[in-house]
């Protein structure tokens, strides 16, 4: 055979083990999960077929609708104040001089920690009676709030958090798509006497707008599947204040009267849950024109 890579019958050979693989690892378990969904299953007993009884039980449930708003809770704070911190901050470390590397290190180290330690740094900070926050709070005669222990200001705290968290990698992203940007098209706007809130605002922004949709739909995603911050942090609390979908699936799942076939029910529920606001998204702000 002289042009090897010219014969279809070449190329299926080569994704078959990738398509074995793909089905043993992933739709052979999503199929399963989908099946337990609709059982009693606790896990390790004989089960049966219970039709969509999970279903109905997790939607009469109000600790998880109250769930289903935090995790709206996350989605909006992502978009709605994420999405432009991170875009000017893109902005102004790409305007940057000197030490842009030494910048970009230090706003991607907290996307590379383990959550673990996320949460026990920021349990420090929030502490009540040594942490820093509050000690500079009470500077203006601010009393000690109980950050991760008062219903009203669990869920800000860990939205910040959370932020904090993933922020950086964000950045980053952005970053790669504005230095990737010809200057030749900045310093044409620049001569032409464009200021640099002008050239950010109807020349960069426009052009990594693909970057921009991307990172709003992988904040979606992330909004939607946020649980380890929250499990490390409050487990939920206080009185179920800080709960999400997933940390309501662990809890659920593994929790003292263990349930896996509600907790593959919630599962599918997240999963439905973020492909509708995907689609929603791509849909509608998504589009881009050509």
């Amino acid at each position: 055979m002289k042009h090897p890579l010219r014969n279809p019958f070449v190329y299926i050979v080569m994704i078959i083990p990738t398509l074995i693989l793909y089905s043993l690892f992933f739709i052979y378990p999503m199929l399963t999960s989908s099946y337990y969904a609709f059982t009693d299953w606790n896990g390790l007993d004989v089960y049966k077929f219970i039709g969509f009884d999970n279903f109905i039980k997790v939607f009469s449930d109000s600790d998880f609708i109250a769930a289903i708003k935090n995790n709206m809770y996350f989605i909006l704070f992502s978009v709605g104040l994420q999405v432009p911190l991170i875009i000017f901050f893109a902005l102004l470390i790409a305007n940057v001089k000197r030490f842009q590397r030494l910048y970009k290190t230090t706003v991607f180290i907290p996307s590379i920690l383990s959550t673990s330690v996320i949460g026990i740094l920021w349990g420090f900070v929030l502490h009540p009676n040594i942490g820093p926050v509050n000690s500079f709070l009470g500077i203006f005669g601010i009393e000690p709030i109980f950050w991760l222990a008062d219903e009203k200001w669990a869920l800000p705290a860990i939205l910040v958090v959370n932020a904090w968290q993933w922020v950086g990698f964000y950045i980053v992203l952005v970053l790669a798509a504005i230095l990737a940007l010809p200057k030749e098209m900045n310093e044409a706007a620049e001569i032409d006497g464009a200021t640099g809130l002008q050239r950010a605002w109807y020349l960069t922004v426009p052009l990594i707008k693909p970057i921009i949709s991307v990172v709003v739909m992988l904040s979606i995603a992330g909004a939607m599947r946020v649980v380890d911050i929250v499990l490390v942090m409050t487990n939920g609390g206080p009185v179920g204040s800080t709960e999400v979908m997933a940390s309501y699936l662990v809890n659920e799942a593994m929790g003292v009267n263990p349930s896996y076939g509600l907790g593959t029910a919630i599962s599918l529920i997240i999963f439905a849950f973020a492909l509708v606001l995907t689609a929603i998204y791509q849909l509608t702000f998504g589009k881009t024109k050509e």
